[in-house]
């Protein structure tokens, strides 16, 4: 049985999953965020990377830590790794981090200075290598979808093997409640199927009922197009940019049989996801 886990990032889609199934799971889990509050039935603590004030009450009796690292910190050296340092110096002894699917291969990103750090540290790890998350197109894509009929990103025609946050997140607490077992382990999280943006388009569209547009704007007018229609900050324009480029030059298709491994179970489906979610693809009523 899993020690004192702590949930990194537990407000938001995979570490809610993560902090729900370790609550299921009668674990000791804390929901850690910047705020504090409870998640999914576990006690919350305040953390942030990067006000060190923070670390020690959130470190405190925690033996193995889920890491996520912030959409908006870009400089993980700076704004990251001291409290992971911190947490090992506290104790923590297991670490399962959120990487990127082809992090190892992707220098560019952050998740791959992020992986290099914890294999030259003195804590074990678990690497989960999402591929892109089905649930983007519900947060910061979706005003596009939903108001403007269209997705715009710079993917070309490359094919992504999009993933459910909920398989992510199972997948993770199964390391955090195995320890032993995943220690030194990396694995590659995808959905069933790699489906183009174009694909991704007309399912939404036949879900929908109404014609969504894929309208594959080259990475300057995605650029200016995130930061002035969609708020995103620039360290997180920078890491979307190299995440649908690598989808661009086909890096992002691979189709992996890991969540079946870890969970006994298929992977969820993009179809599955757009009917679940229908109703937030469809515009608000007035």
């Amino acid at each position: 049985m899993a020690g004192r886990v702590l949930v990194s990032g537990a407000s938001g889609t995979i570490g809610k999953v993560v902090a729900a199934t370790l609550a299921a799971a009668d674990v000791e889990a804390l929901a850690a965020s910047r705020t504090g509050g409870p998640v999914a039935g576990c006690e919350g603590v305040v953390l942030d990377f990067t006000r060190p004030s923070t670390w020690p009450a959130a470190f405190k009796g925690v033996e193995s830590l889920f890491l996520m690292r912030p959409p908006a910190v870009g400089n993980v050296r700076r704004d990251l790794l001291p409290a992971v340092a911190a947490a090992g110096e506290a104790g923590v002894r297991h670490v399962v981090f959120l990487s990127l699917q082809g992090a190892e291969r992707n220098k560019i990103v952050p998740h791959s200075a992020v992986e290099r750090w914890l294999r030259a540290s003195r804590m074990t790890w678990t690497f989960v290598r999402p591929s892109f998350f089905c649930q983007n197109l519900t947060g910061v894509h979706l005003s596009d979808i939903r108001d403007r009929d269209q997705i715009a990103v710079p993917a070309g025609d490359g094919a992504t093997a999009f993933v459910d946050a909920l398989d992510v997140g199972e997948v993770a607490a199964a390391a955090l409640l195995d320890t032993a077992h995943h220690a030194g382990r990396t694995w590659t999280v995808t959905g069933p199927r790699a489906l183009t943006y174009q694909q991704i388009a007309w399912l939404l569209s036949a879900e929908c009922g109404r014609t969504i547009r894929y309208t594959r704007p080259g990475l300057l007018a995605y650029t200016r197009h995130a930061r002035t229609r969609l708020g995103m900050p620039w360290p997180m324009v920078a890491v979307t940019s190299a995440i649908y480029t690598t989808a661009r030059l086909g890096m992002a298709a691979g189709l992996s049989d890991d969540v079946r491994t870890v969970l006994g179970r298929d992977p969820i489906d993009f179809t599955q996801f757009a009917h679940r979610e229908r109703d937030l693809f469809n515009p608000r009523s007035t």
